[in-house]
């Protein structure tokens, strides 16, 4: 059942202005606003009121990793017993490797991505894991597609 909070907001308009806010995170209201047909302070409060239900959960510069010394990308799926869940979920959010971690469905547990630096740095982040259950791991050799943001329906 969709909350409706979040579906008061997503009328044509608002499906407008979050299609508009995912392309360009940096539009001003005022550009906004006469994109959408409002005025700059009615789509400064239909933002603020997305970000209050939840629909908008937070703004950030999206940073090239390799730039920064983290140019690999890896993927790592985990097997473990369930009392180790917790402990996988800790060391995922604590290590700055980490990009995503989902708990999955199937035969594995967890898919981690992460980014460093070398191979050498991967093989520390795998390391990391190694005591709390069985890790397969792969290196991407380029991306495809990533950070696509959802489609506003």
């Amino acid at each position: 059942m969709k909350n409706l909070a979040i579906e008061s907001e997503l009328d044509e308009t608002g499906r407008n202005i979050l299609a508009a806010l995912q392309a360009e995170g940096r539009i001003g209201f005022s550009e906004l606003g006469r994109r959408v047909g409002l005025s700059a302070p009615a789509v400064a409060d239909r933002v603020r009121r997305m970000e209050d239900v939840g629909l908008i959960t937070g703004w950030r510069a999206v940073v090239d990793r390799a730039r920064l010394g983290w140019g690999i990308t890896a993927f790592m799926r985990i097997t473990c017993p369930g009392e180790k869940y917790q402990a996988v979920r800790r060391l995922a959010h604590d290590l700055p490797e980490v990009i995503d971690c989902h708990h999955v469905t199937g035969e594995d547990c967890f898919y981690v991505k992460l980014a460093v630096g070398s191979v050498e740095h991967l093989e520390r982040a795998i390391d990391r894991f190694r005591d709390l259950g069985r890790t397969v791991s792969s290196v991407a050799l380029s991306t495809i597609v990533e950070g696509k943001p959802p489609p506003v329906k």
